[in-house]
């Protein structure tokens, strides 16, 4: 297969450097398996020479290289929070980045990328009616500029209809082995092992609900007052009325910055708590469920294990 690796100024440098090394592990490892798949990977940029956001320099073929190309791979710019990353995701000094992506899609060439990345592929219009991820943090910020795109941000990589889609700074990883993985589950897990890497079907564990929470200021309101009442039968009209707006709008509110409902985001409150006491404290399983307001500490069981991907001891650290 033949792969274009996209390098552009600011671009993040463990990102770029963990796609090359991954597919330069794959094609090296692959003589341990019969008829391995293989990637020669051209780094292309719009100049000769780019400078990573750290300040290496990196050689670069013309963007026309990316022509040839079976797939191209996206890098996410080191953009230090949702304000930067749309200037320049929008601005001119990405025009030729976007350009190259839509001309990729228009020929139906399968496109990659993860992080802060899948907000160029957004800009150039390639995901409007798809599905996609990004980092569960910049998942408002997202959502809010590309309403046309359906965000599953809790998943670490999302393929659809030949665009692949990874979350995280380090989704980088995922993404470069999801990518090995389409070629040969048995070279993937050889990688795998090799590189001692860990799949990660979800970034849910990861993800910090009060900081997706202070997008909006109805959400961060409701956060707050929700967190003071995690022990006890939260109503959600209750809460409408105690930050003083009607129930619809918290409900918008809440959909529109996060991609789930009030109740949803309740439940990832309670996960977030007691997986917390879970590790710091010797409380039960039952003081704890009551704490966070589950009567039967079954409940808890269940959601932290569909949440989390974890079971009560590995959570304790047993």
């Amino acid at each position: 297969m033949e792969v274009a690796v996209l390098a552009y100024d600011g671009v993040f440098d463990s990102g770029l450097a963990a796609i090359l090394d991954v597919l330069d592990n794959a094609n090296a490892i692959g003589a341990e398996i019969s008829d391995p798949p293989t990637w020669r990977v051209t780094t292309v940029g719009p100049r000769r020479q780019v400078r990573t956001r750290a300040g290496h320099l990196v050689d670069a073929q013309p963007l026309a290289h990316a022509e040839a190309a079976d797939l191209l791979i996206v890098p996410a710019l080191a953009a230090s929070g949702p304000a930067e990353l749309i200037d320049y995701v929008a601005g001119d000094e990405s025009f030729p980045v976007r350009d190259l992506i839509a001309h990729t899609r228009d020929r139906g060439t399968a496109i990659a990328s993860a992080c802060a990345g899948t907000f160029l592929l957004a800009e150039a219009g390639i995901l409007d009616g798809h599905r996609a991820t990004t980092t569960w943090w910049l998942a408002p910020a997202f959502r809010a500029r590309y309403p046309k795109v359906q965000v599953e941000e809790s998943h670490m990589v999302v393929t659809s209809h030949g665009i692949t889609t990874a979350g995280a700074a380090f989704g980088h990883v995922d993404l470069a082995l999801a990518i090995v993985r389409a070629g040969s589950p048995a070279l993937a897990d050889l990688v795998a092992r090799y590189l001692v890497i860990d799949e990660r079907p979800s970034q849910s564990v990861y993800t910090i609900p009060s900081a997706l929470a202070q997008s909006d200021p109805t959400v961060a309101a409701f956060e707050r007052w929700a967190r003071d009442r995690l022990a006890e039968s939260i109503s959600i009209p209750d809460a409408a009325k105690s930050i003083g707006v009607s129930e619809r709008t918290l409900q918008r509110s809440v959909q529109r910055t996060l991609g789930t409902s009030p109740i949803r985001f309740i439940q990832d409150l309670r996960i977030e708590r007691a997986s917390h006491l879970l590790r710091t404290t010797q409380m039960s399983l039952e003081t704890i469920s009551r704490r966070v307001g589950y009567e039967h500490p079954n409940t808890l069981r269940v959601l932290l294990r569909e949440r989390t991907g974890k079971t009560v001891a590995a959570l304790r650290g047993i």
